[in-house]
């Protein structure tokens, strides 16, 4: 079985792309469409990265890894944000965080899960 990702996106054409992209990869993915939901699938289960949005409709993205970072568990997960945001709010915060990379949207369809796949091997 392939490594587990949670993608978490509030678009869910964005969302349904990234999934794809990785399952073809041979990821095992999980889905959250908002930040309470992905903090609750966050708790329950095993992850081995996670996928995320910078902006989501109920939270920032860097509220959440505050969140996963704070459990010892989980401290050690990979970040990826896929986000059009390349200036402006949680930008600055997010660059920050220990542990993630940017990729810019729209991403690339050719490029994605082997970026993602390059960045947790180095991990």
């Amino acid at each position: 079985m392939g490594k587990r990702i949670l993608i978490v996106e509030d678009d869910p054409k964005n969302r349904r792309l990234e999934k794809d992209l990785l399952k073809l990869a041979g990821f095992e993915v999980l889905e959250a469409e908002c930040g309470a939901t992905a903090l609750a699938m966050i708790k329950k289960e095993k992850l081995d990265a996670v996928v995320q949005d910078l902006r989501l409709t109920d939270m920032m993205g860097t509220e959440i890894v505050k969140v996963l970072r704070a459990d010892p568990r989980n401290r050690h997960i990979p970040v990826i944000f896929v986000t059009a945001s390349v200036i402006g709010d949680g930008v600055d915060e997010a660059k920050e965080v220990k542990d993630s990379i940017f990729i810019t949207k729209p991403i690339n369809t050719r490029t994605f899960a082997q970026e993602i796949a390059r960045y947790m091997e180095g991990k």
